[in-house]
């Protein structure tokens, strides 16, 4: 399947509630002003139907999780084929009872599911705790073919580790795409805010130079209570992006406001930035072997 030369690509950017009809319906309407604006690629942010739940640990929450097919993907999946698009939605599945999984699915342009991508690193620190919900995915990081190019999905923590984008890359994605939750602890100052989305970015854009392919990176935005009360809840800091393959920045959301970011990527640049830093031909991979372990001792 050829891809195309020039690929219009939007994300969606938005704050949530604890009512995931009214979510789903802002997620949709957003498509819809993107596909309008000319996008053939629309990527959500992370378990955009609800409220960002691992911030404490409660089994009733078990009951957001969904199938896949499931009644979100056969919704964004007709939403998909009525605009001719492909949608990257990020869903709470229900593989079976007792197993669940944060999983993104991609629909394509005729309504059908071109592929999933169950979230492999899994966090667990004060207010993410997802290691109580997500068991580890087990499809590995394969690449989703689809009629607007090759597409690398990943779910936020996997953001922070070269590994994955790397593996995605060797298996021929031509775009690195991240649907994400994060955010401050309100009572980090500003110096330390600054610090931590400045690396997240910064982790991002890298991932773009090593491997030649641009990046989409879609995170919600706006102030999430911790239902137990027991810190002040996270601020979720926004600053979705999409950056070329030299890491270069092509549009930037702020962190205050709900935002749908338009871009066009040309997928010949991919092709001429590998051909100047050709870094997969330089890889030593013969005294890589230890990568396997955990650690050096």
């Amino acid at each position: 399947m050829t891809s195309p030369a020039k690929l219009t690509v939007a994300l969606v950017q938005q704050s949530n509630n604890d009512n995931a009809e009214q979510n789903m319906a802002k997620s949709i309407n957003a498509i819809r002003e993107a596909a309008q604006k000319g996008a053939k690629l629309v990527v959500l942010q992370e378990l955009h139907r609800s409220l960002y739940f691992c911030q404490t640990e409660n089994v009733d929450v078990f009951d957001l999780a969904e199938t896949i097919p499931g009644p979100s993907s056969n919704t964004l999946g007709e939403l998909a084929k009525e605009l001719s698009i492909v949608i990257v939605a990020s869903l709470f599945e229900k593989r079976a009872t007792g197993l669940y999984h944060n999983t993104a699915v991609v629909l394509e342009q005729d309504g059908s599911i071109a592929g999933k991508y169950r979230k492999m690193h899994i966090p667990d620190d004060p207010g993410f705790y997802e290691k109580f919900y997500f068991t580890p995915g087990d499809i590995g990081f394969e690449p989703i073919q689809t009629s607007v190019g090759k597409l690398g999905v990943l779910v936020c923590w996997d953001q922070w580790f070269p590994e994955a984008a790397r593996l995605m890359a060797m298996a021929g994605a031509e775009v690195l795409i991240y649907p994400t939750a994060i955010g401050w602890d309100p009572n980090d100052d500003i110096a330390e805010q600054t610090r931590q989305k400045d690396a997240w970015v910064i982790s991002q854009r890298a991932h773009a130079v090593a491997n030649g392919v641009p990046v989409i990176s879609c995170n919600r935005v706006g102030h999430e209570s911790d239902p137990s009360a027991q810190s002040d809840g996270i601020a979720f800091w926004g600053n979705s992006f999409i950056a070329g393959p030299q890491g270069e920045l092509l549009a930037e959301a702020n962190n205050t406001d709900e935002q749908i970011l338009v871009v066009d990527i040309d997928q010949k640049r991919s092709e001429n930035v590998r051909r100047i830093w050709p870094f997969l031909r330089d890889r030593r991979i013969d005294h890589y072997k230890d990568l396997t372990k955990i650690y050096r001792d």
